[in-house]
């Protein structure tokens, strides 16, 4: 929050432990998730344990090879 209340605008969180800190702590009021059509096992997780927010799509786009893009935004 401090550090977005001098930016002026929105700040894009990459990576899955900043991610993650960021939906626990409820900063977090959009998602860009890109979905594509490969399953891949292993790896570090997406998304934080023990966190459930409620989404509200607000658009999908889909893409000539596959790959889904979905926008939502968090409801309160």
């Amino acid at each position: 929050r401090q550090m977005k209340a001098p930016a002026g605008r929105d700040i894009t969180v990459g990576g899955p432990d900043l991610a993650a800190q960021a939906i626990k702590a409820g900063l977090v009021d959009e998602f860009h998730l890109f979905v594509a059509p490969i399953v891949v096992g292993g790896g570090k997780q997406s998304l934080p344990n023990n966190v459930r927010l409620k989404l509200e799509l607000l658009d999908e786009r889909r893409f000539g090879n596959g790959v889904v893009h979905l926008h939502y935004r968090t409801r309160t």
